[in-house]
């Protein structure tokens, strides 16, 4: 082989750039976002819950809001009944962001940490916020 060390190099350096990525940032974890909940309505409730409980809506908030998409428009449901039997009006601006007023600080950091770009604002007029 006349060019071995050449071509020796040439792959080691190859697995170097390609690994880089995945060895780069070891040892630097971002810091888990905490969404805000301090809203002047939410501050209004006596009793601070969602629709449903705080651990399934943050693993499950986007598949409930894609049922209630379907519920509302293909089955013209407007209520849905929570696991506790509560009842709530089914509507992304009327019902979630009441609470949820504070988009910037509640949807937005959760979302540009994950690298999700939601459609909800595609349909809906994102909420203006008050400072």
């Amino acid at each position: 082989m006349y060019n071995g060390g050449k071509i020796i190099l040439g792959i080691v350096i190859f697995l170097a750039l390609a690994a880089y990525p995945f060895f780069g940032d070891i040892g630097k974890a971002n810091v888990t976002p905490e969404p805000n909940l301090d809203t002047p309505e939410i501050r209004k409730l006596e009793e601070k819950k969602c629709v449903e409980p705080e651990e399934f809506m943050k693993a499950e908030h986007m598949s409930l809001l894609n049922k209630w998409r379907d519920l509302a428009v293909r089955d013209e449901t407007t209520v849905y009944v929570a696991s506790d039997g509560d009842r709530y009006k089914i509507s992304l601006q009327n019902t979630c962001m009441r609470c949820h007023s504070n988009k910037k600080e509640f949807c937005d950091k959760c979302h540009e940490y994950t690298g999700v770009k939601p459609y909800c604002w595609d349909c809906h007029l994102a909420p203006k916020e008050g400072k």
